[in-house]
């Protein structure tokens, strides 16, 4: 149990640059690779979570979110790709 807190410590921790990013990103590219990175982040926690509390119906949602986010991330690298011409 204790090496999933310190898993989770971690990927919050992770959050920061990716929110840094999102902020300050000097271009587009850039602010939709850390959304997508805090998307992936944020779908790690939650499948450490369900671990951590011994909970495995939340996997459901982890799959569920990686699908959306291939999803998202192939509409925003289409979107950036318009924009850059």
């Amino acid at each position: 149990m204790f090496l999933l807190d310190v898993v989770l410590v971690v990927l919050a921790l992770s959050a920061l640059p990716v929110i840094w990013r999102l902020a300050v990103g000097p271009t587009d590219a850039d602010r939709a690779a850390a959304l997508d990175l805090g998307f992936f982040v944020v779908l790690a926690a939650v499948a450490v979570l369900a671990a951590r509390l011994d909970f495995p119906a939340l996997l459901d949602l982890v799959l569920t979110g990686t699908l959306v986010a291939f999803l998202a991330t192939v509409a925003l690298a289409r979107l950036v790709h318009r924009r850059s011409r």
